[in-house]
């Protein structure tokens, strides 16, 4: 697959995208990472404007320091210096930043804000994270596990805990790789069903299977195990009476030796140690937390080498 189809693309979801072009991106991704120094100069004197609403370790860092590492640079602006859609509206912001930038990062709450810049706007816009997605996520996970599994078609990942927008996205990647996708929560707080059907219509071209449910029957044979935060950015208030439901699903060891004797830890931090897994676990030779953490640098430079590079 040529990478052609990607050149001014927007990365809202990844059901956006065909499996072969999501498979280019990963196969970038692996190829950035192993020969760093031949993408150098490859976004000599591009822009990237970096939004930001949710703060973040790992999102402002990987993108301010890929696009540093290809040569270009990073703006980066917090809601804090004037919300877009607030201060002033998302189409003239994205009047602005068409004349002014090469792409766009958000990493918002409301998904639809996202959606309406990459709408309006000129120039490609990348999901950085929404309350309903966050694909840079899922292709960096994608990535790590294809470097233990080497071939993710007919693989089994279990996603253990909230059905959020990382359970979302692990989702829609899977479906479109032909991973084999199940999401175990607590009764009541599935992934929504509308983004479930959609994976399912979106599997079917892949042979994929997408598998909700409430039962920890579901890890067993698994090749990744992968758990989230219990609360999330904006639901600290519930963190406690979420943490009562939620302590079944902690991922332990005696959780992990339900899986496949070579399965991996997944998480996409930050962790909270002690609630949805153990340090046995986070810090176990399973463990692959710091490799996807890593690979979130190497996916997203793939990205915008194909969105606004000329590979």
């Amino acid at each position: 697959m040529s990478l052609e189809s990607l050149a001014g693309r927007d990365l809202v979801s990844l059901l956006d995208f065909s499996p072969g072009e999501i498979r280019a991106i990963l196969t970038l991704a692996a190829e950035a990472k192993a020969n760093p120094g031949h993408y150098a100069r490859a976004l000599d004197g591009k822009t990237l404007f970096l939004y930001f609403e949710k703060p973040s370790l790992r999102t402002r860092v990987t993108f301010e320091a890929g696009m540093t590492q290809l040569g270009g640079h990073a703006i980066y602006y917090s809601a804090s210096d004037g919300k877009i859609g607030v201060r002033e509206s998302v189409e003239d912001v994205a009047r602005n930043l068409d004349r002014w930038v090469d792409a766009a990062m958000c990493r918002t709450f409301r998904h639809e804000l996202v959606a309406d810049l990459a709408r309006l706007s000129g120039i490609p816009v990348i999901n950085g994270l929404t309350d309903r997605l966050h694909p840079c996520q899922a292709l960096a996970d994608y990535m790590t596990m294809a470097e233990v599994e080497e071939e993710l078609a007919g693989k089994r990942l279990v996603y253990v805990g909230d059905g959020n927008n990382v359970a979302h996205s692990l989702m829609e990647a899977g479906a479109k790789l032909g991973v084999h996708v199940s999401v175990v929560t607590p009764e009541g707080f599935a992934p929504l069903d509308e983004v479930v059907r959609a994976c399912r219509d979106a599997a079917r071209e892949t042979g994929a299977t997408i598998t909700v449910g409430t039962d920890l029957s579901l890890v067993e044979g698994a090749d990744a195990v992968y758990t989230d935060v219990w609360a999330s950015m904006g639901q600290e208030s519930e963190a406690e009476a979420r943490r009562r439901v939620f302590l079944p699903y902690q991922v332990n060891a005696a959780l992990m030796r339900r899986a496949g004797p070579d399965a991996v830890f997944m998480h996409c931090l930050p962790a909270h140690r002690g609630d949805e897994v153990t340090d046995e676990v986070a810090d176990s030779p399973q463990s692959v937390i710091f490799e996807q953490a890593e690979n979130r640098l190497h996916a997203q430079k793939a990205v915008l080498l194909a969105l606004i590079g000329t590979v």
